[in-house]
């Protein structure tokens, strides 16, 4: 079921429609790119496990399986103008799921777009583009060679995120390189998914610039940005009044790297702030929203209690409409990307499988695509799966023994397990995706 709602939102179509490789091993692209989503969703993280298609009864039940020397062959035909090509299919894939299933409920309030990089290591000598960049693995920042990812994803209060753009770098890219123009397709691939409310375009302290920035606004979303505590930033937050600091309580506590310990409870106060005021014509005049927690004293054990609190500061700088704890706490869900990342490590971005950078690009934009489609298959199955890990997903509702059966000319029967535990989920799936089962004689 989870191929035939790929076919439903006309994936091979958009790929023959969008998408035309160049050379002998780039033709029957429509083809090809479902087989590449067919094999990332039921778990492919590399050019060899892409053998899995041909595992069994598996002939039996899908046409159009194609080995995966011809795949890879396939990917490594591929331009930069030929990925651009598949993100623009991905965008519009992502548009017609939304209109399959309920991918974003509450998109027509509110939406978020979350903006972020990930340095994904690669191993090989002559991966094209490798390069060492920094990244952060248990709270201590290394150098790491490898190609960066850069995303946009989109979410609701609702739901589980999406992937809206995506682009593949060199190593070595700063974050912010190419963010303004896939701010943009991110924006524009959200209000074709229904997102016709307030959206949110949240990013960290990397992307605070004001191309970035200006490009969020010309598209008529918000912005929320982490900001780099400055000279500027602290002669603001100076002369925040004693008076306007507001006590906040965390949800669900946070773990300070510095501190190496949970935080619970700070504060939290906004003042009016104007960035990039030396660019002319690049100034924006928003809302600085400050949250402060208190610095622990290391050694209050020992008998040296502190004198005056001290405070560490963390400063955002939004045009959110909400009001400051609300707007300060939507700020602190853009996490939410790394929760996104964890799901593509931990399935068809295990691996960058390739040497060419373009073919590496197309496989993280066609991973996106076998993402969001495993995101849709979850939410037409029920809600708990609507916000479950893609690796639950493939676990639960496509990872699926089954029997073939043949009764007369090709009426084919597929013998599930007995007393199976997601048998309902499954028919949920499958109602949704393929119409109704034939009626038992």
């Amino acid at each position: 079921p989870v191929m035939a709602l790929a076919g439903r939102a006309g994936l091979g179509d958009l790929a023959a429609e969008h998408v035309r490789p160049g050379g002998e091993c780039g033709v029957n692209a429509h083809l090809k790119v479902p087989a590449l989503v067919a094999g990332m969703a039921a778990g492919a993280d590399s050019i060899d496990d892409m053998d899995l298609l041909r595992h069994g009864a598996m002939s039996t039940l899908f046409g159009g399986i194609r080995a995966p020397s011809t795949l890879g062959s396939h990917l490594r035909c591929y331009t930069w103008g030929n990925v651009s090509q598949l993100e623009k299919a991905g965008r519009e894939f992502l548009a017609r799921l939304a209109r399959q299933a309920p991918l974003l409920p509450g998109a027509d309030v509110l939406a978020f777009i979350d903006i972020d990089s990930m340095q994904k290591r690669v191993y090989g000598h002559h991966k094209q583009g490798a390069r060492f960049g920094h990244t952060k693995i248990q709270g201590k920042s290394l150098l790491v060679r490898g190609l960066n990812a850069l995303a946009a994803v989109i979410s609701t209060p609702l739901s589980a995120p999406v992937i809206a753009a995506t682009r593949l770098r060199g190593g070595n890219a700063g974050s912010a390189r190419g963010a303004a123009s896939l701010a943009v397709q991110g924006i524009g691939a959200a209000r074709d998914c229904g997102c016709t409310g307030t959206i949110i375009v949240r990013m960290d302290s990397a992307f605070y610039n004001a191309a970035v920035i200006g490009a969020v606004r010309s598209q008529g979303a918000r912005f929320s940005v982490t900001v780099p505590v400055n000279s500027s930033i602290r002669a603001a937050i100076a002369a925040i009044g004693e008076e306007s600091w507001t006590p906040i309580r965390y949800p669900h506590a946070v773990w300070d790297d510095q501190l190496g310990c949970w935080i619970s409870d700070a504060e939290v106060a906004e003042t009016g702030y104007t960035a990039f005021a030396s660019k002319k014509g690049h100034a924006v005049t928003a809302r600085l929203i400050v949250r402060r927690v208190r610095d622990l004293n290391k050694k209050a054990a020992a008998g040296q209690d502190e004198l005056f609190p001290l405070w560490r500061y963390h400063a955002v700088f939004t045009d959110s409409p909400f009001e400051l704890v609300q707007a300060e706490g939507q700020h602190r869900d853009h996490a939410v990307v790394e929760q996104v990342f964890a799901d593509v490590t931990s399935g068809p971005l295990a691996h960058l499988p390739s040497g060419v950078f373009a073919a590496n690009a197309a496989w993280l934009s066609i991973a996106a695509m076998a993402h969001n489609l495993v995101r849709a298959a979850g939410a037409l199955a029920s809600l708990p799966f609507a916000k479950a890990r893609a690796a639950t997903v493939r676990r639960d509702l496509i990872a699926v023994a089954a029997r073939t059966a043949r009764h007369g000319r090709g009426h084919l029967t597929l013998h599930l397990p007995e007393a199976w535990h997601r048998e309902q989920e499954w028919l949920n799936l499958w109602d949704a995706a393929c119409g109704p089962p034939a009626a038992a004689a």
